[in-house]
């Protein structure tokens, strides 16, 4: 195991960054291997600035 500073990796080990990437990594590939329909830019865009003014007014 070797250790590793904040300067280093915002990961206390080696291991840890290699586990993190490796789930990314395969996180990504499903996504872009997803048959599911894609949602529009403008259309994410709109639902979340609808949820930040919800939470706003609250």
């Amino acid at each position: 195991m070797v250790e590793l500073t904040p300067i280093e990796s915002e990961f206390a080990t080696s291991e840890d960054a290699a586990a993190y990437d490796a789930w990314f990594r395969a996180k990504v590939e499903r996504a872009m291997a997803s048959t599911a329909p894609c949602i529009p830019h403008d259309q994410v865009m709109a639902e979340m600035w609808a949820i930040i003014e919800r939470a706003k007014s609250k």
